[in-house]
């Protein structure tokens, strides 16, 4: 049985998805003519209570288009030292926007409002212009981290005093949703702009959405334009989106237990030194001494069970809607083996 934990992307499109995909009304989605694709983009922005939205290939792409749209070349971004859009988007913020980048030393991947504040460049001309705080939840590399509400609005009153602005890389912001029972506009309610894959734990092919005001939403459109990003009859693409929002949300508490399960039974293992806290789909964890996280993973590749060693001594496991009981079932039967 072959089991594939090494990201929630190597899922594949549900019976239902298919369908939706193979009844799509399409149109031309630069001409702003793909009904599909208006439908998604207004379902979205009308559940997290913001004006608009722009559905975009990728999330690199959603967050990239973020990032130009509220900087000028030269400014500085503010995030986590493991945010995604800092280690893992190809080095788009200096490519794309011309922007530095100063990195803060979160807990988890999760960072503060006293951070931010500390962080936050003086008036002086030798300095880049702070612009922009860019937030991750969940947080890949903080294990599936979850942010507190709290914690954001703490941080989104200092932006406002520093007149700057605050996205949110939410590519699993539905997996926080879910695990902290907070509502979607409570979040719309705080950030300019967020960024939500589809193709993560909701399960689409492909896609991610971009959410912010009507004039953000504008000037991210003409972004999305330079960069490659216009999509014609894309309603087949967005109809999964819409499948996987009316379908896919409340299910996500299913990957979160099957974490929870096998992060237990890997705790009481010899190669595993320290385990992150599970609060989602992701499961990290350090590999005791001699073990490395290649050899660890070596080890679940014996039992057909991929995951990825994401450094010398961390192992990374994800869950998704492929997942099955039968599965979570062979996992732990293989990891008493071990």
């Amino acid at each position: 049985m072959r089991v594939d934990l090494r990201s929630d992307t190597f899922t594949q499109p549900t019976p239902g998805m298919l369908a939706a995909m193979n009844s799509a009304v399409t149109g031309d989605d630069v001409f702003g003519e793909d009904p599909t694709v208006n439908a998604l983009e207004n379902k979205a922005a009308s559940l997290f209570g913001m004006e608009a939205a722009l559905y975009c290939p990728s999330g690199t792409m959603s967050n990239q288009i973020a990032i130009k749209a509220h900087t000028q070349p030269g400014d500085e971004v503010i995030c986590d030292k493991t945010s995604h859009v800092y280690l893992y988007e190809g080095g788009g913020i200096a490519v794309n926007a011309g922007c530095q980048v100063k990195l803060l030393d979160g807990d988890y991947g999760r960072i503060k409002a006293a951070q931010v504040l500390e962080a936050i460049n003086p008036d002086d001309v030798h300095k880049p212009v702070s612009r922009l705080v860019s937030l991750e939840n969940t947080g890949n590399r903080g294990g599936g981290s979850c942010y507190e509400l709290a914690d954001i609005k703490a941080i989104r009153e200092v932006c406002d005093k520093s007149n700057m602005s605050l996205h949110l890389d939410g590519a699993r912001l539905f997996n926080a949703l879910v695990a902290t029972n907070e509502k979607p506009a409570s979040y719309g309610a705080i950030f300019h702009s967020i960024s939500i894959c589809l193709n993560k734990g909701l399960g689409c092919p492909m896609g991610s959405i971009l959410l912010g005001n009507k004039e953000f939403i504008k000037k991210a459109r003409r972004i999305r334009k330079v960069f490659g990003g216009g999509l014609r009859q894309a309603g087949y693409m967005a109809a999964t989106g819409i499948y996987a929002l009316d379908n896919h949300v409340e299910r996500l508490a299913e990957d979160h237990a099957h974490a929870k399960a096998v992060a237990a039974a890997i705790q009481k293992k010899s190669f595993c030194a320290r385990l992150f806290p599970v609060s989602t789909n992701i499961l990290i964890f350090e590999t005791a001494t001699p073990f490395t996280g290649a050899e660890v993973s070596k080890l679940f590749a014996g039992y057909d069970i991929h995951v990825i060693a994401m450094s010398p001594t961390q192992v990374r496991l994800v869950f998704h809607l492929d997942i099955t009981p039968a599965m979570v079932d062979h996992i732990l039967t293989s990891i008493s083996k071990m």
